[in-house]
This record gives C-alpha cells, sequence and structure tokens, in this order.
C-alpha cells in the first residue's frame, strides 16, 4: 500500500513538471527567433548601455572632439558588420535551398523525332489568299 502512495505521488509530480517543461521550451524558442531577427536593437542597446565608455575608449574620432562623434562611429560600424554578417547568413541559406532543390539522380530526356509528315492542301479560296501565300509560307518539317 505504501509503495503504491509513494509512485502516485512521484507521478503527480512528473505531471505538474510536464507543463512547466512545455512552457519553458515555449519561451527559450521565442526569445531565439526573436533574438536572431533584433540584431540591430541589440546592437543599438548595446550602445546606449555602454555609450560613455565607447565614446571614451573605443571611439574612432576621439582625438577631433569637435566632430561630436560620441561614439556613434563605433555604432555605425557595428551595425554595418551585423548587416554584413546577416546578409551572408542570408547567402548560404539560399545556398542550401538551391542545392536541396536539385535532384540527386541525373535526368535523361530522350526527345522522339516525329513521324508524321504534314502537308498542307493548296487554297482554294481566290483573292487575298493567293496574294498571301507567296509571303507566308506554313512550317517545314
Amino acid at each position: 500500500m505504501g509503495c503504491c502512495v509513494n509512485v502516485i505521488a512521484e507521478v503527480s509530480q512528473i505531471l505538474t513538471f510536464a507543463p512547466m517543461l512545455k512552457r519553458f521550451t515555449a519561451i527559450l524558442l521565442l526569445v531565439a527567433l526573436i533574438g536572431s531577427n533584433c540584431s540591430r536593437f541589440f546592437v543599438y542597446a548595446g550602445f546606449e548601455v555602454n555609450q560613455k565608455y565607447i565614446a571614451d575608449n573605443l571611439c574612432i574620432n576621439k582625438s577631433k572632439p569637435w566632430l561630436h562623434c560620441n561614439g556613434h562611429c563605433y555604432l555605425m560600424n557595428k551595425l554595418r558588420q551585423t548587416e554584413e554578417k546577416e546578409k551572408k547568413q542570408e547567402r548560404e541559406e539560399q545556398k542550401s535551398r538551391y542545392q536541396e532543390a536539385l535532384p540527386t539522380n541525373p535526368i535523361t530526356i530522350v526527345f522522339i523525332e516525329p513521324t508524321v509528315k504534314v502537308e498542307y492542301p493548296p487554297s482554294t479560296i481566290p483573292g487575298i489568299m493567293g496574294r498571301a501565300s507567296s509571303i507566308f509560307q506554313p512550317p517545314r518539317v
């Protein structure tokens, strides 16, 4: 009797843990999906948080204070790098899609030559058709 109670208690703990695990997995996937599409936002946020440090230590134009750069050159550099990285990833994805679309086995196509020769009868309508036949000819097979 005591053994059954312990098993039931363990099963109930597992069952209450399963929805929490599903929720955690869903949140983790959602964050990963949003994070991959919002890389520019993370660059901007990192710049805003660390702007004082970037302006003092990492700025290319810190020796030219009249430009009032305040680290924006570093921000533009990072944005260009992330854009190039995204383009490179997109090109790699397109290459993989292209490779998946190609057939793995060679395809041989055999064209059968037509055996029927079509001959058009001469026009029996006098007038316009007689004059046009010297210009317009049916295709020769």
